[in-house]
């Protein structure tokens, strides 16, 4: 293989890479934020963001599309884990986060579409239903302070058929979800960033950084070694490549999505299963992932690639409870790294004196990613 190492020129220095008050490792969905807020909060910074891939492919790219911010068996659960205010807590950043991003980007550029959502019970879920539906009124109270909406949680039986699903026996519907067009929010956003002045580079694979007091120093997978003020680091499952450690572990989600399907009755965003399972209509056709439950370890990886046994399963889930009744073949494949860890919350703190991380999602990049940017943004500048 070719030696793709080679030095910076002087004009490269004195133009591209001159004068960088902050680097942004990550041009997802949290990098790009933190970048435009970074200006916004600062006209005068240079401003550069950094992504080692072509586009932003860890998740921002690659996630389903959902502007959720909890079904009623994961607040259920949390609520057990952790307790009703800390769930709350992270419930309100999560709408808080979904109305700054329509805000920043609007919703014709982000094809938003206030479809709701719904969550989907089986034989076996029959316990766990009849406890969301006694807890809904008073949930629908607290959800009520926060969101605007009155009785978020509905159940939707009478859906179950138009819907065309098998297997089923009950839906809950949550009626503040949306759904948006996740290329199109990343290409949006990428604008804004250009329209703010940041400096964008792609291919740029920092490789290692070390912050010594007085500024960091970056080095890139090309040889060359940079030195800048101040970092925010926005890779959300791959920080632990930079900052070995950090409490974030990356976690892989398969996907798949059909092709076109004449007359699909589907309309909203679906989870089953307690959410380890998701799938929506996009084009008249079924975007279906997740099934890291069946595979907690071996999807516990910052690696693109195949999971069989869950391709499996999804294809099964697909076939069988779905779209039952009709052809529903796949077009292709792909797979994103979340980034998760302890609790719910993301993780937006100073590593080092002049490194800040603003990083794990926890699957909730959508609701949340603009927030903890800006979030991030304003602690880099402290």
């Amino acid at each position: 293989m070719q030696n793709l190492a080679y030095n910076l020129s002087y004009w490269e220095r004195e133009t591209f890479l001159k004068d960088i008050d902050v680097a942004v490792i990550g041009a997802g969905l949290v990098g790009l934020n933190a970048a435009i807020e970074l200006r916004r909060l600062n006209p005068t910074l240079t401003v550069a963001v950094f992504e080692r891939g072509m586009m932003p492919i860890g998740a921002s790219t690659r996630n389903a599309g959902f502007a959720c911010f909890g079904s009623m068996t994961e607040l259920l659960n949390d609520a057990r884990e952790l307790g009703e205010d800390e769930v709350l807590s992270v419930v309100d950043m999560r709408w808080r986060g979904l109305q700054a991003l329509r805000s920043l980007v609007g919703d014709e550029a982000l094809d938003f579409q206030p479809h709701g959502g719904f969550e989907m019970f089986t034989d076996d879920d029959e316990d766990m239903y009849k406890s969301c539906v006694e807890q809904a009124p008073y949930w629908n109270d607290q959800l009520l302070r926060i969101t605007g909406h009155h009785s978020v949680y509905q159940v939707a039986d009478d859906r179950i058929q138009s819907f065309g699903f098998q297997r089923i026996n009950h839906l809950m519907h949550n009626t503040a979800e949306g759904q948006l067009h996740t290329g199109k929010m990343m290409q949006a956003l990428l604008r804004k960033a250009e329209e703010a002045g940041v400096r964008l580079f792609f291919g740029a694979h920092i490789e290692r950084l070390e912050d010594h007091g007085r500024a960091v120093n970056l080095e890139f997978a090309f040889g060359w070694t940079i030195e800048v003020p101040k970092v925010l680091i926005a890779v959300n499952g791959f920080a632990q490549q930079l900052i070995p450690g950090l409490e974030v572990m990356p976690a892989r989600n398969q996907v798949l999505i059909t092709h076109p399907i004449p007359d699909l009755r589907i309309e909203g965003t679906f989870h089953y299963d307690q959410g380890y399972f998701y799938f929506r209509n996009i084009d008249n056709r079924i975007l279906l992932g997740g099934g890291r439950n069946l595979a907690f370890k071996e999807e516990t990886t910052s690696l693109f690639g195949n999971n069989e046994l869950i391709r499996s399963a999804l294809v099964q889930l697909l076939k069988t409870v779905i779209c039952p009744h009709c052809t529903a073949d796949v077009a292709y494949w792909w797979s994103g790294i979340l980034g998760l860890g302890p609790g719910r919350r993301p993780l937006i703190q100073h590593t080092g004196p002049n490194t800040v991380v603003a990083v794990r999602l926890s699957g909730m990049g959508v609701a949340i990613g603009t927030l903890v940017g800006q979030e991030g943004a304003r602690l880099c500048l402290q």
